[in-house]
């Protein structure tokens, strides 16, 4: 009996990773051992930084509210244990934003919080 070979499916495989590989330089987006590999990589680097991508968000708005309460004479940390204290449920992420964008109502808040 003669040896099958699924030679439809391997094509659709490799084409599914060649799309992935579309807008690489050189060899990696066009040779399939290259471009494999190439695309590998990326995947992994996407799900690590998906996570990454949190933390550096969350110390980003860690930064803006530093910089707004040190604006009012408060410490970073002195602010959000007094924002904790005073059952102000403002995330870092709106906190954040009101220091930036909105330094009036960012300005009440602290005024409420000494």
């Amino acid at each position: 009996m003669p040896r099958s070979v699924n030679s439809v499916a391997k094509r659709a495989r490799r084409k599914k990773v060649l799309k992935q590989a579309k807008g690489y330089f050189g060899r990696r987006k066009n040779v399939w051992t290259v471009a494999k590999n190439a695309v590998d990589k990326a995947m992994q680097y996407a799900y690590r930084d998906r996570r990454n991508k949190k933390r550096t968000f969350r110390a980003l708005w860690i930064t803006r509210i530093n910089a707004g309460a040190r604006l009012h004479g408060m410490s970073y940390s002195q602010f959000m244990g007094k924002v904790k204290a005073n059952n102000i449920e403002l995330n870092r992420k709106v906190l954040a934003d009101l220091a930036m964008n909105n330094p009036d109502a960012f300005e009440a808040i602290v005024n409420k919080v000494k």
